[in-house]
């Protein structure tokens, strides 16, 4: 099978890495890719977001299947220009890119299929959403109901916190179009777990669960990024839990959006917050996460290209796929300042020196090639990820490789899976 891969971040780095692994991969393209899928795939200059030179792209190296890794160009509707050319694509339609696009559909879908979630109100003018949340007593968090790469989400324990961020959202557009609405929902507490699973319209494939971290700093502290670490399989999630979380949350929905729009087909993110009241749903993703596709990757093992290609033909039940037992961690080396304003073009150094390291692969996110030099690129630069016997293993043995890794005023946070080993 010929394969064309859409995206350039760590999760499609690993993704392609993985795909090359699968016995059916004959070829392997990606759009436009990085320094690292340049490693396993042939890149082609085609950005994601270029969706007509996308399917022509697919055409023109005669690929069978096309591959959706980030959320702008399935919001934009790439998938069903794929399918509308008669190539076989793993992504959801932009009807079904609106659980993430939009997360006041989103919302509406969830409470139309009784999906435990957090208590929401949507708003589209700032008065009334700042009247709201100064007349909350308990904490709120606050959403921009569109697409802000992770960013768009600020957690508020005193509701008058919620003030800068509606106004940064609604009067100062920080995230454009993003931002129209807002949502308004309830602090939720609890642990959090990531939730993914292969769907083809009627068929769930449930992955490992994984933990992220969101926050920019140790400890959980300051803004939200788009993921500074994640690991799998996570123990908040064990085997009761996981088959709630299908009951109450994926069936569900997938149900929902059937009844909706039609089939989903790809893979279905569910980020869950686990109350005391029981698990709840914090926001649904309509592909990979990006950084939990980096260790599940890592303990994928099976032919992932024929899991998909069954995705796309509606034959799910068909897949046969395995983990390998020992935990994944994966720590996201930034630059410095991110989330917020960063500086780029540092030359990067030792990850030939990291990636000789026993089992550890290190995923790029953020990098390019400047006169031939390695040079950070992005906010998330590098995805470092390890295997080990014991979560603790696999946590000692990432930093290891991190420490070998150097470039100018480049970050991480030093706590990635802390919470699971503790």
């Amino acid at each position: 099978m010929r394969i064309l891969l859409v995206g350039s971040g760590g999760r499609e780095h690993a993704l392609a890495w993985r795909l090359a692994q699968s016995p059916s991969c004959r070829a392997l393209y990606c759009c436009p890719g990085n320094p690292g899928t340049a490693q396993v795939a042939e890149n082609l200059p085609v950005k994601a977001e270029d969706l007509a030179d996308i399917v022509q792209a697919a055409k023109q190296q005669a690929v069978d299947m096309v591959v959706i890794g980030p959320e702008d160009p399935l919001a934009a509707g790439l998938a069903d220009q794929v399918r509308k050319a008669g190539i076989l694509c793993f992504g959801p339609s932009a009807q079904g890119a609106r659980i993430e696009a939009d997360k006041a559909f989103a919302k509406e879908l969830m409470r139309g299929a009784s999906i435990p979630t957090a208590e929401a109100h949507i708003f589209t003018d700032l008065e009334s959403a700042r009247d709201y949340v100064l007349s909350r007593e308990a904490g709120v968090v606050v959403k921009a109901a569109g697409l802000a790469k992770g960013k768009g989400v600020f957690v508020c324990p005193e509701p008058y916190q919620a003030v800068k961020p509606l106004e940064q959202i609604m009067r100062d557009k920080v995230f454009g179009q993003a931002g129209q609405k807002v949502v308004v929902e309830e602090l939720l507490t609890g642990q959090e777990a990531s939730i993914l699973a292969l769907c083809d319209g009627r068929n769930l494939y449930t992955l490992e669960a994984c933990q992220d971290h969101k926050a920019v700093g140790d400890g959980d502290t300051g803004p939200n990024t788009g993921g500074m670490g994640a690991y799998s399989p996570t123990p908040v999630i064990d085997q009761a839990m996981m088959a709630r979380v299908e009951r109450e949350v994926l069936v569900p929905m997938l149900d929902a959006m059937n009844r909706s729009f039609g089939r989903y087909e790809g893979c279905l993110y569910a980020g869950i917050m686990l109350t005391a009241a029981g698990p709840k749903v914090l926001e649904f993703n309509a592909r990979f996460g990006d950084p939990e596709t980096q260790p599940l990757m890592m303990r994928l093992r099976g032919d992932l290209a024929a899991a998909m290609e069954l995705v796309c033909r509606h034959r799910l039940g068909e897949a046969e796929l395995s983990w390998d037992p020992r935990p994944a961690v994966c720590v996201v080396m930034a630059s410095g300042g991110y989330p917020d304003k960063y500086q780029s073009g540092y030359p990067i150094t030792g990850i030939d020196q990291a990636d000789a390291m026993a089992d550890v692969k290190v995923f790029h996110a953020g990098t390019a090639l400047r006169d031939g030099q390695l040079v950070n690129a992005g906010g998330r630069v590098l995805g470092v990820t390890a295997l080990g016997e014991t979560i603790a293993a696999a946590q000692k043995r990432a930093y290891e490789a991190v420490a070998q890794i150097h470039w100018t005023d480049c970050y991480y946070r030093h706590d990635i899976a802390s919470k699971a080993i503790s």
